[in-house]
């Protein structure tokens, strides 16, 4: 007879998600192995699990209501994907086990399971940042900068390794994991820490390098030379893999992020991948039109002016502004057309305009 989750977790069929994961955490730590030595516990928390592993999740739980546990797709591992053969209940001390995230985590998304305990790489190095300063026109053709990076590299000395005469730890004996049982009241609890006798590395040395204390690595200041493309943003993070903080005894180096800081130009101002200028000219260039020189970021370019511009028309200036950075191409330089009156006249001029301004009546 197929078995009624419902009943497993002793919840009613309109059950709130919170609810059903209140009884999951209730009957999980009833039943879990480390607290519950009867031989049918493991079963029975496994049965808690199957069951919250179709009612936390919304699509099982409907096809569930629907049509039953026959309209569930059984495969090799199980309602909903979770396989709970090989579940190793003893790697974890119960005092570590979060069940609310066990939750989330197995039946919350009913994607691929994931153990709730990964290890991260012992030693492995700390990524590190650094304020890079750019020029408008490095920023517009890219560039390599060098620069000076103080961190720890790796010891020269024993070629990271900590030292010579290396074998396995013997407090862990090269698992790089302490595991210590205890028991209390509730029975017996396992919990697993990092080695302190070899750091997590599962090494001991016999001689340790003295250049680095057996640590594989030691303190310099060097300079490294990074490509910067062109058409880098105002803060963004460049990152230059493995020119972090290097491991402990030959862990993986951390990842080096610069932090691009543009700095302003006395000319141009920048519009994503388009330059903006202001240019000057005389009441009568606006007029009757002319031919003019105006700076770019690759020297001076011819620009005309049409015969009538007004003030503040814009003018486009194709491809001479700042490469795509995905892409070919660049963008436009935008000249801003401001017509400069002058503040004073001789009567020569005053009386020219008068007439001038006559004739347009």
């Amino acid at each position: 007879m197929a078995k009624d989750y419902y009943k497993v977790l002793g919840v009613d069929r309109n059950a709130s998600k919170e609810e059903i994961k209140k009884a999951y955490k209730r009957l999980a730590k009833k039943h879990h192995p480390d607290l519950n030595k009867e031989s049918s516990s493991e079963e029975k928390f496994k049965e808690i699990n199957e069951a919250a592993s179709v009612l936390g999740d919304d699509d099982k739980r409907k096809q569930y209501d629907m049509y039953g546990a026959e309209g569930l797709k059984f495969g090799r591992a199980g309602p909903g994907g979770f396989d709970f053969s090989g579940f190793d209940f003893s790697d974890f001390g119960f005092d570590r086990f979060d069940f609310d995230s066990i939750f989330d985590t197995f039946f919350g998304g009913g994607g691929r399971v994931r153990s709730p305990f990964r290890r991260a790489r012992t030693g492995a190095g700390r990524d590190l940042g650094y304020d890079l300063s750019l020029t408008l026109e490095e920023v517009a053709k890219g560039a390599k900068k060098k620069i000076k990076v103080t961190k720890n590299y790796v010891c020269e000395k024993c070629d990271g390794k900590g030292g010579t005469g290396i074998t396995a730890c013997p407090d862990c004996r090269g698992t790089g994991v302490y595991r210590e049982t205890r028991r209390t009241v509730f029975g017996l609890f396992q919990t697993s820490t990092t080695c302190r006798a070899c750091n997590g590395t599962g090494e001991a040395i016999k001689e340790v390098c003295k250049a680095c204390d057996g640590t594989g690595r030691s303190r310099k200041t060097k300079t490294l030379e990074v490509d910067v493309p062109a058409g880098i943003m105002q803060g963004a993070k460049l990152r230059v893999g493995g020119e972090g903080e290097a491991g402990y005894r030959g862990a993986g180096p951390g990842d080096l992020y610069l932090l691009i800081h543009i700095n302003s130009h006395e000319l141009f101002e920048r519009h994503n991948d388009d330059l903006v200028l202001e240019q000057n000219i005389s009441f009568s260039q606006a007029a009757l039109g002319d031919k003019i020189k105006v700076p770019t970021l690759d020297g001076e370019a011819s620009l005309k002016i049409p015969t009538g511009t007004q003030p503040d028309t814009i003018l486009r200036m194709k491809g001479k502004g700042i490469k795509h950075l995905h892409g070919f191409g660049r963008g436009d330089q935008l000249v801003k057309i401001n017509i400069k009156i002058p503040k004073k006249l001789s009567r020569k001029q005053e009386k020219l305009l008068k007439e001038f301004d006559k004739s347009l009546k």
